[in-house]
């Protein structure tokens, strides 16, 4: 038996796999201080308690959603457009699965980590 031999039978990848790769990839990307966490009242509102979301169409194609905070003195929309090539190469590499979009959204840019790397005066 060959590695391209068809066998019969189905393999099922759970979106939680899918979330796994795309926190992990997002995670690398230059530039991506790290996930943004929902609060408590975007959770009571229904908008979602995971940085990543995955959604797996009924023809196979993934759908990805990612949150993230930034670092700052950079371009966002580079980083963006980075995180989601990233995030469909992981995906299609891994998986093998077609990436229909990768929605970045980028919740903050975290100025503070460029204050802690000056040193301070005094």
């Amino acid at each position: 038996m060959t590695v391209d031999e068809v066998v019969p039978g189905t393999v099922t990848i759970d979106p939680n796999v899918l979330e796994t790769i795309a926190r992990l990839t997002a995670q690398k990307v230059p530039g991506v201080l790290r996930l943004a966490e929902k609060n408590e009242v975007e959770k009571l509102l229904g908008l979602g308690d995971k940085s990543i979301q995955v959604e797996v169409r009924d023809d196979g194609a993934v759908a990805v959603e990612v949150h993230i905070i930034a670092a700052p003195n950079l371009s966002l929309l580079h980083l963006g457009r980075d995180v989601q090539q990233a995030v469909t190469r992981a995906i299609q590499q891994i998986v093998g699965m077609q990436v229909l979009e990768v929605n970045v959204y980028i919740e903050d840019v975290d100025f503070s980590v460029e204050e802690s790397d000056t040193p301070a005066e005094g």
